[in-house]
């Protein structure tokens, strides 16, 4: 299947107009093939004109253009995935496509999902990037719009859902429906929902607003609607504040699907949630602000990405960048969750440092030729288009003021609504409401690749003080960004010595242009020095040797909560850096932690400890002690939330504490007692997080799953089975594993998107090393061939949690070689990409050889 380039986008765009879509959808013919027959109305601008239009059917039946029948051979529009259209006259024209199409199995196209729990089925589209022409015959590419208007056959008793309101068109035994005609939308918006989803309504606006779950989940929803609602309103009011265009559709629909591979898709009038979001075990409140940041993003992209679109992928920041800035500040104006800058700091900032410090990083808003087709678009949704992108956003709107940028951004509404815009349309919108040289903000910005580090000195002179503040850019130290920042004075209070309190926050211009800056004080020198306090900038910090020596004795008893984020992230950045031993970052959680409030530093700074540290950062040998060092950091929480304060804190220790376990006794306690001593009593999350634990020190067997799985029999149960049986210690279990997730044969059907993540994510464990060497090199052949039968979806999900998790210069070896075949799909290579650079920093880190 060829991909789109650039050029023939551009070419098709100079060349067409589309104006209406009718797609008729047929639901009815079995597990494996749907019918879609599409009639496409649209313009050729000039006589003799050559394009093509794109499909991927199962099966060609049809393709008239202008009431004549196209002589195609269909097994060859179906190797190419297109039907050309050549000598195109001037004007209108209609081409009508019968096909029937496959069912999709990898949340790509028209994904189908059968729940074990009822055995009813359930379909959802997910047409981003470029899989629309798996659903249904398109000129695919974003720049070309048109009126969708979609009708569907269904079995009687399922729901449809769509970007229109839906409504049944006829006798509804006959299961017709049809969908609202549109606005002018790109193709990769359009959706589809449809089964036996149990729904929850109500209006507001004007507009009626819907929230849709398979059915074995309808408890959990009806327990979460209010919750649900109320976020979506507020965030809704507060957009209609400040943006002067309305929302810009019929209805608002957010459904909860099943093996979603994104988190959630901003389809105009229907959004798309991974099904995840509607808790079905206990969960910290930081969890339920990701869910309302995530609600507020999608809503963000009702305005940035449905109503304005990029013109081609290359400004996908346009989209993604705006929605995260969007998400965390609306949530912070309009609901309950008012810290949402830590969370992002401590929790997405990070996936766009460590993105932006890996050979695969790229500009904010790349050159032409840097996303030349859209496979390679499709590597770039990552945490720069969305973390580095929203933080420039945020640093933007912090040199702009926000006045003006609200001003600039309606413009750009107003100037482009229901069309496609560019780089340079938006940054003329800006600069039309300020005297700033947004375009050279720009350049510096959204043109340039990885991370400045500010590093402070400080000296002292009788009764004054001097900060000298060392400004290095990356990847080029000359090459620095100008920066507006806030730095946080802090002294201990004499009453509480483990308490710090705010001497002064002054502000700062760094220019770019200067390697220094110099600032003089009057007075003692402080206690703490914090740049880029409140986090207002993307950039590294580095501590003084006085301030890390403050900060290690009261980190804590930092007053301000986005304050102690960034101070984790300083010290994280500096263990991975390898200017700060991992195991001080242990001790500094071992003391800090039991005394934090914020449950979103808690999770944060434990993942980081446990996943990267333990697992990565330490050497073989060190890894029991950091295990342990861990445990006993949860233990402390535990001890401190015995009276049932930070229930979220609670959780998050018990979560960590069963992955840090290294003896089986006390899981096992706690598994037959369906209990933590104390609570929380065991939802199905935790059983399966200890089972899984227990199968990877031995003490639980197969017969232990089997009993769990009729316990839990839900899709989710599946996965956790899934993930315990590759996790056993076991020759042979290890051995079906892997021929579940690699073989190709009947004893072995191809799994699910979600169950090929469970079974690698339980495959790989620092425990089993000796146990899996030999399947060390097998991964690197075996993924390059699955990747390029099953797709971009499958090839990302086993590099990201199939990869090796050997640190070692044979994994290093071994991956290299592979990077080196030339057929490699490119969603496997990025990430492989990005695997061995992250294994090549872990063996910095421990001071071993790469080679």
């Amino acid at each position: 299947m060829s991909v789109l380039t650039r050029e023939e986008a551009q070419i098709r765009a100079r060349l067409i107009e589309v104006h209406r879509y009718t797609i008729d959808l047929d639901l009815t013919r079995g597990d494996e093939h749907f019918g879609s027959t599409t009639t496409i109305r649209f313009s050729a601008r000039e006589d003799g004109a050559d394009t093509f239009v794109e499909l991927s059917p199962a099966a060609l039946h049809r393709a008239v253009l202008d009431g004549h029948d196209l002589a195609l051979d269909p097994a060859q529009v179906i190797a190419d995935g297109r039907i050309p259209l050549t000598g195109l006259a001037e004007g209108e024209h209609e081409l009508r496509v019968e096909t029937d199409m496959t069912y999709s199995h990898t949340g790509e196209g028209m994904h189908r999902f059968t729940d074990p729990a009822d055995g009813e089925t359930y379909l959802y589209t997910m047409c981003c990037m470029s899989d629309a022409n798996d659903v249904f015959t398109a000129f695919d590419q974003p720049d070309l719009k048109a009126v969708f208007d979609v009708r569907v056959t269904a079995p009687p008793r399922w729901t449809v859902l769509g970007n229109g309101i839906a409504t049944r068109d006829g006798d509804p035994a006959d299961g017709r429906w049809r969908l609202a005609p549109t606005p002018p939308i790109s193709t990769y918006l359009v959706a589809l929902a449809a089964g036996p989803y149990h729904s929850v309504h109500t209006e507001h606006a004007g507009l009626p607003f819907g929230l849709h779950v398979r059915r074995s989940l309808a408890p959990h929803l009806e327990a979460d609607a209010d919750e649900l609602f109320d976020i979506t309103r507020r965030c809704f009011d507060r957009y209609h504040e400040i943006f002067d265009e309305p929302y810009p559709f019929d209805s608002y629909d957010q459904a909860f699907v099943p093996e979603f591979n994104s988190g959630a898709m901003e389809n105009p009038g229907l959004v798309t949630f991974r099904d995840e979001f509607v808790f079905r075990s206990a969960v910290t409140d930081a969890e339920r602000q990701t869910r309302a940041m995530v609600i507020a993003h999608e809503m963000a992209h009702m305005w940035f990405g449905d109503l304005v679109t990029m013109r081609w992928w290359d400004d996908i920041w346009l989209n993604e960048s705006f929605a995260e800035y969007m998400g965390f500040q609306i949530l912070t104006e309009a609901t309950r969750h008012t810290d949402t800058w830590a969370d992002f700091g401590i929790r997405r900032k990070t996936w766009g440092y460590d993105a932006d410090q890996r050979p695969s990083t790229h500009p904010v808003a790349p050159a032409p030729e840097l996303v030349p087709d859209t496979a390679a678009a499709r590597l770039n949704f990552d945490g720069i288009s969305y973390a580095k992108g929203a933080s420039a956003l945020r640093q933007l709107v912090t040199w702009l003021g926000e006045k003006d940028f609200l001003a600039g951004i309606n413009e750009h509404f107003t100037r482009h609504r229901f069309g496609n815009a560019t780089l340079a349309d938006f940054l003329d919108s800006l600069a039309r409401s300020t005297d700033r040289d947004v375009h050279a903000w720009a350049d510096a910005w959204l043109r340039t690749t990885g991370v400045d580090t500010l590093t402070p000195a400080i000296t002292t002179d009788g009764g004054h003080w001097h900060l000298e503040i060392h400004h290095e850019g990356a990847p080029e130290p000359a090459r620095r960004r100008p920066h507006r920042i806030a730095i946080g004075l802090y002294d201990h209070e004499p009453a509480a010595p483990h308490q710090l309190v705010l001497r002064k926050r002054i502000e700062a211009e760094l220019n770019g242009a200067d390697p220094a800056a110099r600032l003089s004080f009057t007075g003692p020198r402080p206690d703490l020095l914090l740049l880029n306090d409140g986090d207002l900038t993307y950039t590294k910090i580095r501590l003084d040797p006085g301030s890390w020596k403050a900060a290690v004795r009261s980190l804590s008893g930092l007053p301000d909560t986005v304050s102690r984020a960034t101070l984790w992230n300083a010290a994280r950045d500096m263990v991975r850096d390898g200017d700060l031993p991992a195991a001080d970052y242990l001790d500094a959680a071992r003391t800090h932690l039991p005394h934090e409030t914020d449950i979103a530093i808690v999770q944060g700074v434990l993942a980081f400890a446990r996943t990267q540290i333990a697992d990565r950062y330490v050497p073989a040998d060190q890894r029991p002690a950091a295990l342990n060092t861990l445990a006993a950091t949860c233990r402390d929480l535990l001890r401190r939330t015995e009276d049932g304060s930070g229930p979220g804190l609670r959780l998050s220790a018990v979560r960590t504490y069963i992955a840090s376990a290294t003896a089986p006794a006390e899981l096992t306690d706690w598994l037959d007692g369906d209990t933590v001593p104390g609570g929380p009593a065991l939802d199905p999350e935790l059983r399966w997080q200890i089972l899984g634990r227990l199968a990877v020190l031995g003490a639980a067997g197969p017969a232990d799953i089997d009993a769990e799985l009729a316990r839990d029999s839900s899709a989710t149960g599946q996965e956790g089975a899934a993930r315990c049986r590759a996790a056993l210690p076991d020759p042979e279990a290890k051995r079906a594993a892997w021929d579940a997730l690699f073989g190709e044969t009947d004893a072995h059907p191809e799994l699910s998107n979600y169950l090929v993540t469970a079974t690698a994510t339980g495959f790989w464990q620092p425990e089993h090393h000796d146990l899996l060497t030999e399947y060390v090199p097998r991964f690197f052949t075996d993924a390059a061939a699955t990747a390029a039968r099953r797709g971009p979806a499958i090839a990302d999900a086993l590099a990201r949690s199939g990869f090796p998790t050997t640190v070692d210069a044979t994994t290093l070896r071994l991956g290299e070689e592979c990077l080196s075949a030339p057929d490699l799909l490119p969603a496997l290579r990025r990430r492989l990409e990005d695997q061995l650079d992250d294994l090549r920093r872990a063996l910095r880190v421990r001071n071993e050889p790469a080679d």
